[in-house]
């Protein structure tokens, strides 16, 4: 449920608000507005008697009962767009955030040369994999904290912030010091002992749709990082499974939309996982940019044909450089443009 404020309510007031919640095994969830405080009332049961209670508490203007399974991603919860910053980057400020670079760290000078190639094309955070799942057991797994190091100093020598994925809640602690933005993948969309623990995490971070999720599904999913405290969630589209063999995933732009009317956390598109096609990944970037996707999530590799994983769905250096002008050309036409770089600051 939702607990109202009036306007001017005093934080004596929002304060008993909130322990009497606390007395009913509830947890209390501010979102402060403009003009007055509205608290999202989350557990397991709410006792109806307890609403009653509630809306004659000092303070308070009204008591709603919330119709979504999902309470603190949803619009009823917070109507205005969350917007996260982060190494400088804003993310669901109305402009358009590129996260670019190779899906796999495979060494330093790979993951230095390919950071500073995507920030001269425009790309505002950098993206690696340190930890890789992989349907074989046999394939490339990642270098580990080996790799988590190569995109630390790929920070340091650009000034781009950087996301990387987590696996197990085991590495969270150890993810969270090198990376800006931990990204959950696909596959973990729906391990909820690791939701918990990156919702505890004080890092932003990105939720992967799950292969067949739907998106009530997803968003209950966000659901359980942010019922542990952490509002920085970034909601990623790419592709679900279908019965479509001509790509490797459909991409659901309807998604995109459809999210931003139910829930006010920015949502990125990733056109590579999307498609599984290089060819493919500028022209559904077009069509993410124009539905009104916050971000994008892109796949660049110095050469493609000797990636160690997902070479068939990365670009190259110079059609990453191709896109993004045709992004900006596009961004500008739909009211969607480019968001600025951060600034490396260094050392007097």
């Amino acid at each position: 449920m939702l607990i109202v404020m009036k306007m001017g309510a005093s934080d004596e007031e929002v304060r008993g608000v909130l322990a009497r919640l606390k007395e009913a095994n509830l947890e209390g969830h501010l979102s402060p507005g403009e003009e007055r405080v509205v608290i999202g009332a989350v557990g397991v049961i709410i006792d109806p008697d307890i609403r009653a209670q509630m809306s004659r508490m000092s303070g308070v203007e009204d008591v709603i009962a919330i119709s979504r399974p999902y309470k603190l991603t949803g619009r009823e919860f917070q109507e205005a767009d969350t917007v996260i910053e982060v190494g400088g980057v804003k993310i669901g400020d109305g402009h358009m955030v590129v996260m670019a670079g190779p899906c796999s760290i495979e060494n330093e000078d790979h993951m230095v040369s390919t950071a500073k190639a995507v920030k001269a094309s425009g790309a505002q955070i950098l993206r690696g994999g340190a930890f890789k799942p992989r349907t074989s057991p046999y394939a490339f797994r990642g270098l580990g904290e080996e790799g988590l190091q190569h995109l630390a100093t790929a920070r340091e020598e650009t000034g781009l912030p950087v996301i990387t994925e987590v696996m197990d809640s085991r590495d969270v602690e150890l993810v969270a010091r090198y990376a800006d933005i931990l990204q959950i993948g696909t596959r973990n969309m729906q391990n909820f002992m690791l939701l918990d623990e990156v919702g505890m995490a004080h890092k932003p971070v990105m939720l992967k749709r799950g292969l067949s999720a739907t998106i009530d599904e997803w968003l209950l999913a966000a659901e359980y990082i942010m019922a542990k405290g952490n509002r920085d969630v970034i909601l990623c589209e790419r592709g679900i499974r279908t019965y479509e063999t001509a790509t490797r995933n459909t991409l659901d732009l309807s998604a995109i939309p459809v999210v931003k009317r139910l829930s006010h956390l920015p949502i990125i598109s990733d056109p590579a996982h999307g498609t599984g096609h290089w060819y493919l990944v500028e022209p559904m970037a077009r069509a993410s940019m124009a539905v009104g996707a916050d971000g994008l999530m892109i796949e660049v590799h110095p050469n493609p044909d000797h990636a160690l994983s997902d070479g068939g769905q990365s670009l190259t250096l110079e059609n990453f450089d191709s896109m993004m002008r045709s992004l900006e050309k596009i961004g500008e036409a739909v009211g969607n443009p480019l968001a600025p770089q951060p600034q490396l600051v260094t050392a007097d």
